[in-house]
């Protein structure tokens, strides 16, 4: 019959099979949910299609600005003309800089606010690349949670991607509120109509939280499998100190009794010369 000890080892090294697999099926779903939200905040611009078309980052009234059309919207790609209230969006060119200077290639009646600094450029340029950054982690632990479905490394490994992905979405989203919050209030200083994109903001904040989410769920599996673990190392050691117990104090017993037998022998000995 093996130890107890041999089938603690052999039954700690499985870990999303049993109360870690409903952790692994929502873990799964939130990274799910955090890279369609963020494709979608990646593609607009890059098509005139719905819903594509209604997202962006920032409309602002730019009639008065040479070069510029009526209403623009600024996407990751390009920025955009309105027409009937879709995106109309010309070639998209990546990392596309938010710098009405650049972007309409005049000073004439863009705010002063933008004129003479790069940190709206350099904001903008960096945004790029966190989502990018934070898109492709997204990626790689959705595809390593389907390890985790069935292994506790397999939920560690879903966790440390989940997590830096985490990292770079909070960069990203932290830098668009920033920008786009305080190239709103320019506009508005200059007189000029300005709305932040609500389906932007709320897709990119949306992903943030499903990642949040995700990672501590991918964490907590790890932790269910240390519970089980130590469970069964007590239950273990208890069933064998219990056993050795019963051994050293039936042990004694047996002694106490071949004792007994040896006098009662002797006894009879005794009686049988008398």
């Amino acid at each position: 019959m093996p130890h107890p000890q041999t089938r603690i080892v052999l039954g700690g090294g499985g870990g999303g099979g049993g109360g870690g697999a409903p952790l692994a099926l929502v873990s799964l779903v939130l990274t799910a949910g955090a890279c369609v939200f963020l494709f979608l905040v990646v593609l607009a611009g890059t098509r005139d299609t719905s819903p594509l078309d209604q997202i962006y980052f920032l409309r602002a009234d730019t009639s008065d600005i040479s070069g510029a059309p009526e209403q623009a919207r600024w996407t990751l790609w390009n920025v955009c003309a309105v027409t009937d209230d879709r995106n109309d969006c010309p070639s998209p060119r990546p990392a596309y800089p938010f710098d009405p200077r650049r972007n309409f290639d005049t000073e004439e009646n863009v705010p002063d606010s933008f004129l003479g600094t790069n940190k709206y450029y350099l904001m903008s340029r960096f945004m790029f690349a966190f989502i990018i950054i934070a898109l492709f982690f997204a990626v790689l632990s959705l595809l390593s949670g389907l390890l985790a479905l069935a292994s506790r490394l397999g939920g560690a490994l879903s966790g440390l991607l989940s997590s830096i992905a985490l990292f770079f979405e909070a960069c990203f989203a932290a830098l668009m509120t920033a920008l786009y919050v305080l190239a709103r209030r320019r506009f508005r200083e200059d007189d000029k109509e300005a709305q932040l994109g609500l389906r932007a903001f709320a897709f990119v904040w949306a992903a943030f939280a499903c990642l949040l989410l995700s990672t501590l769920f991918f964490c907590a599996i790890l932790g269910t499998g240390r519970d089980k673990s130590n469970r069964r190392s007590s239950s273990g050691a208890g069933a064998g100190g219990s056993s050795r117990r019963r051994g050293f104090f039936g042990r004694k017993r047996s002694n106490r009794n071949r004792g007994s037998f040896v006098e009662s022998e002797s006894q009879r000995r005794v009686k049988d010369e008398y």
